[in-house]
């Protein structure tokens, strides 16, 4: 009973620890959702067309930018170990290595992403009469794909190091340039009453095309800002080292990278043909099921910021073999995730309607994203426990099994069951977003049984003997 309270006070001092490093990625994550709520309003008052045109390619832009955020994690679980191991050159070398990945996957993604922008809205089966639209929306969002590769890459290497800090204030300065430009981009120039007064407005009178633009401009800014904070960072600039690939660093990088590229694609492909499925059911579908999940997104952020405080926190403890420190990290994330997102979960099921309202004001739109809202707002609290353990995971660099519970889930529950219901059966969009629930079920139950096993707290190397944590 005696070492049960120790454990029990020893884990719950880590309290501060996780707050520390969980508060700006929320907050990051908080602004960022807020921003897309705001686009997706000022896009929504163009009308469903409009919102139906953003909306129908945003799951192939969460493919690609999950696909580079994989080369991210490599670089998370190695650099974070090598600051619990105590071993700046191996910390360094690692940053080094991250410069090389963002210019592959940045220059890659580019000649891709314009090349295909024609072919992505009749792959996805978006309206005939929106799908020009949406081409033109989703080229422009890919112009800066290099300073986007930055920001998400190096955003990593920095989170890895500790630092979620500057992530945050990078962000939010894209957030405010992305509104600021949305407003002067979107609507025609116009007077604005203000205190009594009419003030006259500019306005390009752009629409969707101004959407695309205000984000392109913010994603350049984003990129060039965090690569200066990057560079200037006292723990992983690159400064003074060779850019050639190093097999060492790079090897244990890819091994980790590599499921979870492929993990993220997967699923990302799935999210493609999900939402290809939907696009088929009609406009009001489509519209309600993209206003439902920018609803969503926000309520996930609990999960998301403990993900990141959990997978640095993670690494930092398997690269000092503190395997006390593991077990106690484990403990609190977890139970702190639950009681987070089963409050999340019950301010979603209790004003549903309001949000929907928020972004369109189709009384059909607003009726059945509030209902695939209220269905989902149950199982957030178990997404949230697979969410933070599958963080756990990544810091200490075991991507394997995650890759194949995600792939299953994805592609043998919420495609499978998709295609019956909508595509065979005729059901709705209520039928699609139950077996999207049954998808998270499905992650809760094999990642709790995995994580209870305990047999994948390896780590990239092994630690030396006495070697202290170098965790903050």
């Amino acid at each position: 009973m005696k070492n049960r309270k120790t454990l029990s006070r020893s884990a719950w001092s880590l309290l501060p620890v996780v707050f520390t490093l969980a508060w700006p990625t929320m907050l990051e994550q908080i602004m960022q959702t807020a921003v897309q709520y705001i686009d997706t309003a000022m896009v929504g008052t163009l009308g469903t067309d409009a919102t139906a045109a953003v909306g129908s390619t945003s799951t192939v832009s969460w493919m690609i930018g999950s696909t580079v955020m994989a080369f991210g994690v490599g670089f998370l679980a190695y650099i974070s170990q090598a600051i619990g191991a105590g071993d700046p050159e191996k910390t360094r070398r690692a940053a080094a290595q991250s410069v090389l990945a963002v210019l592959v996957t940045g220059v890659f993604f580019t000649a891709l992403t314009l090349l295909l922008s024609p072919f992505v809205p009749v792959w996805m089966q978006v309206d005939p009469a929106i799908r020009s639209t949406a081409s033109t929306y989703f080229f422009i969002l890919y112009l800066p794909m290099l300073p986007r590769a930055a920001s998400m890459i190096f955003g990593t290497v920095l989170r890895a190091a500790g630092d979620t800090r500057t992530p945050m204030r990078v962000g939010m300065f894209v957030n405010l340039i992305n509104v600021v430009l949305n407003f002067l981009l979107i609507y025609p120039s116009r007077e604005v009453s203000l205190f009594g007064l009419s003030i006259p407005v500019w306005g390009a009178g752009l629409g969707v095309v101004g959407a695309a633009a205000a984000s392109a401009v913010a994603f350049l800014f984003g990129g060039i800002a965090i690569t200066v904070a990057f560079f200037r960072h006292p723990l992983v600039s690159p400064r003074g080292l060779s850019l050639k690939p190093d097999r060492e660093v790079l090897i244990p990088c890819l091994k980790v990278a590599f499921p979870n590229m492929l993990q993220r694609f997967g699923t990302s492909l799935g999210y493609v043909a999900f939402a290809a499925m939907i696009n088929s059911l009609g406009e009001i579908s489509t519209a309600a099921h993209t206003v439902a999940n920018t609803v969503e997104s926000a309520f996930y952020i609990p999960g998301y910021g403990m993900q990141t405080a959990a997978a640095t926190l993670t690494g930092n403890a398997v690269g000092a073999g503190d395997k006390a420190r593991q077990k106690d990290l484990a403990r609190v994330i977890v139970t702190l995730e639950t009681l987070l997102m089963v409050l999340s979960g019950a301010v979603l099921f209790l004003f549903a309607p309001s949000m929907v309202g928020i972004f369109s004001h189709d009384a059909a739109v607003i009726a059945l994203g509030s209902t695939v809202l209220r269905m989902v707002a149950c199982s957030e609290p178990f997404y949230g426990v697979s969410i933070v353990i599958e963080g756990m995971l990544q810091g200490a660099g075991q991507t394997k099994v995650p890759f194949v519970y995600n792939i299953a889930g994805m592609w043998g529950i919420r495609i499978v069951g998709t295609f019956l219901c909508t595509q065979l059966l005729g059901l709705s969009l209520i039928s699609a977003w139950a077996c999207m629930i049954g998808h998270n079920l499905f992650l809760f139950v094999f990642f709790v049984i995995y994580y209870a096993r305990g047999r994948w707290a390896k780590g990239l190397w092994q630690a030396s003997p006495g070697t202290e944590s170098g965790a903050s």
